[in-house]
């Protein structure tokens, strides 16, 4: 009787072993998985920000949380049970889908220098924000959760790349739990930070009333220094969009063997500034290629500017129409 209950809790302990393993095994994959798809991240977090930027303060934490529930239910229902199905069945589809996120992105970062350069951005922003006065938090809401929905998709087919690429991919579950993982911690980072960077200022407000001189000067700096946060913020999405779309595209076009040039010249270049620069090597190198993505992103995302402005229903014709 003894011998079979030491034998059951000798079976317990291997369970619970091989559990905890499980566990570890899907925290690790989920953490190099969230790695890779840091610079989505960052454009996501610079992104959101805007949706609440004009409005009454005691709605924006109440706005950011619906977006943070829209954005959750936009991983787990409809994005990771997808993509899973097509890594299944139409695992090609992948690199093909990736691409076509980062041509959106660059197309993003690109549309957001063209509106800089040409003085549109202004004018538009300052419309978003009369809009955003007139317009109900449903519809914010659902702007916000549609534009997550891209990024978000983006998101977690990287990870999911990442974990296949690193050929840490298993079972069905496996993969879906490392996915949940991700999806839950990436999501709560990114609005968190937001919902702290759209309250800074109040935070600011807060301690520049303190009977203490530190935390009254700590108050006022982090008031002044919102608008420098948010402006810091936007140019580093763009270039983050750029990079990360141009890097993306030009993996995707190594590794489908549609146009392999582009990823061999720059990687050749990487590996030359590695090789030349001693202790700094690892870095240049990364910065040189980090570079390259970024002409790329800009030049896809140029092009597809300009064509989405010379098409008839594009930005472009509808202001020619307005000046007219």
């Amino acid at each position: 009787m003894s011998g079979g209950l030491v034998a059951l809790l000798d079976d317990i302990s291997v369970l619970a072993r091989a559990a905890a393993a499980s566990v570890d095994d899907v925290s690790a994959a989920a953490g190099r998985a969230s790695t890779k798809a840091a610079g989505v991240v960052v454009d996501d977090a610079a992104v959101t920000p805007r949706y609440v930027d004009g409005l009454d303060p005691k709605r924006e934490l109440p706005i950011i949380k619906r977006i943070t529930i829209g954005s959750l239910r936009n991983k787990i229902v409809l994005i990771i049970p997808a993509i899973l199905l097509i890594n299944a069945f139409v695992p090609w589809l992948l690199s093909p889908m990736l691409m076509l996120g980062g041509t959106y992105l660059c197309f993003e970062g690109a549309e957001k220098i063209w509106e800089k350069l040409s003085g549109h951005g202004g004018e538009e922003a300052a419309g978003r924000a009369q809009e955003k006065r007139e317009t109900d938090e449903d519809q914010i809401v659902r702007s916000a959760v549609t534009t997550d929905l891209i990024l978000s998709a983006e998101i977690m087919v990287i990870s999911l790349k990442a974990v296949l690429d690193e050929g840490l991919g298993g079972s069905f579950w496996y993969l879906l739990a490392v996915l949940l993982v991700v999806a839950v911690v990436i999501t709560l980072a990114v609005y968190g930070t937001v919902g702290l960077i759209v309250k800074m200022d109040d935070i600011g407000v807060h301690l520049s009333r303190s009977d203490s001189g530190a935390m009254q000067s700590l108050g006022r700096g982090l008031v002044k220094g919102m608008p420098t946060l948010l402006t810091v913020l936007s140019v580093v999405g763009v270039f983050a969009m750029l990079w990360v779309g141009g890097h993306i595209i030009l993996v995707g076009l190594e590794e489908t063997g549609w146009l392999p040039q582009p990823y061999e010249f720059v990687h050749h270049l990487e590996t030359a500034v590695a090789d030349a620069t001693g202790a700094l090597g690892g870095a240049l190198g990364w910065l040189t290629n980090t570079f390259g993505s970024m002409v790329l992103g800009a030049v896809v995302g140029g092009v597809v500017v300009a064509v989405t402005h010379a098409l008839p229903f594009g930005k472009g014709d509808g202001e020619d129409a307005a000046a007219h």
